[in-house]
């Protein structure tokens, strides 16, 4: 057990309360435990159904970066059988012969990341939490108050238990509960637009490349995944698409589904074949004004929360798990408090530019690609054609969408 608790078990003692238990949550949770550091992680959801396959359809890039910290916490020899690697990036603008073609030897021997479905992450998590005896999971359970003092933070539980800890980190999504508890006021907006997400089998073999079409409503992402029986060239589909017309694109049967897919995205890998159903989720920008407030820290999409287009929500998330802990594991072995306003500053400081950064660029993207204007989309199939051509630029490129820059 990650905590102490009295003789009636009604108070559980900790150094963090961790309120969220998702793949941002739990993964700071591990991370914590393998430092030494005790936390208790809050969920309203149950295990059970986070990792049934109907839960999320999602997939997520996971960046050479990610992939070290996932490796060092023991957690990517559970992943990696189901991670399909991604060897290239090939970008293009719609049905123009100029693009722009990333090829992960121009950087080292490593792939630059790899398409892991959320649902495998989950199941690794939980199934790894008796490895980590310094974190315990309370799920389902929900968060009735958080009492944030001076010198440390006291959540009653809906049960009545009370969890005391140092500080407490807000994991608990976009529509996090403690950061409007604490007043820290968001950037959003809605960009109109939807992404429709599925799995699909491709006519020719992939070659663990991933291709990202932009088309006027938005990109469409082919990304490589591991094969499964039956279809050895298995793929994730992010297709965005205007909000208006989705309602339509779903109403398809499977047979006019698989045409539109093919229409937009044309032979290139032969014929794509829906695997299985279809999820949407709204697409939109978050951004906190800042990250902490007084015992308490946001991490993940209760922070940040950005357009898919670039493959890196779950990748800045992460991030601020390794920057977090840093800090937290350097207070402890120096006999610190773990929630002290100066650690805060300093987490607040040093996730600020690599978020705010990438919050601009992916934001920035979608605007220039998602239009047909004329004098526009002539532009940025120069400039990709152009970047494409400049061997210093494209590898610096390469390295920030590996997430070795950054952080």
């Amino acid at each position: 057990m990650s905590a102490q608790q009295n003789e009636t078990g009604m108070r559980i003692e900790t150094d963090i309360l961790i309120v969220g238990g998702g793949l941002v949550g739990l993964t700071l949770g591990r991370a914590l435990a393998l430092k030494g550091i005790r936390s208790v992680a809050v969920d309203r959801e149950p295990a059970e159904s986070q990792t049934d396959a109907a839960y999320d359809g999602r997939g997520s890039a996971i960046a050479l970066g990610s992939k070290q910290l996932l490796d060092r916490i023991g957690l990517w020899d559970r992943i990696a059988p189901e991670a399909g690697p991604i060897l290239d990036i090939r970008v293009s603008d719609d049905d123009s012969r100029l693009f722009l073609h990333y090829d992960h030897r121009e950087v080292g021997d490593q792939p630059m990341g790899w398409i892991v479905e959320n649902t495998v992450t989950r199941r690794a998590l939980f199934d790894g939490l008796a490895e980590v005896p310094g974190l315990t999971l309370l799920a389902p359970m929900n968060v009735a108050t958080l009492e944030r003092r001076q010198d440390g933070v006291a959540a009653t539980l809906a049960d009545g238990r009370i969890v005391s800890a140092r500080l407490a980190i807000a994991a608990d999504g976009r529509g996090s509960r403690l950061r409007e508890e604490a007043g820290i006021k968001v950037t959003r907006w809605s960009y109109g637009q939807t992404g429709i997400v599925c799995s699909v089998s491709m006519e020719r073999p992939h070659r663990n490349i991933a291709h990202e079409r932009f088309l006027p409503a938005g990109p469409f992402a082919l990304l490589p995944m591991t094969g499964i029986p039956g279809h050895p060239n298995r793929a994730s589909i992010v297709w965005t698409e205007r909000d208006a017309l989705v309602p339509q694109m779903l109403a398809l049967n499977d047979d006019a589904f698989s045409a539109e897919m093919n229409r937009r995205f044309g032979d290139y890998c032969g014929r794509l074949t829906l695997l299985g159903r279809r999820w949407h989720y709204p697409l939109s920008l978050l951004l906190a004004e800042r990250m902490t407030d007084r015992r308490l820290a946001l991490v993940g999409d209760a922070a940040h929360g950005i357009h898919p287009i670039a493959g890196q929500g779950l990748n800045l998330g992460l991030r601020d798990v390794e920057v977090l802990v840093e800090l937290l594991a350097e207070a402890q072995g120096l006999g610190l408090d773990l929630g002290s306003a100066a650690l805060l500053a300093d987490y607040d400081r040093r996730r600020r530019v690599d978020t705010m950064t990438l919050v601009a660029a992916t934001d920035g993207l979608n605007r220039l690609f998602s239009n047909d204007i004329a004098p526009v989309r002539l532009a940025r199939r120069l400039g990709l054609a152009a970047v494409n051509q400049l061997p210093p630029l494209k590898r610096l490129f390469m390295r920030h969408a590996m997430g070795t820059i950054g952080g």
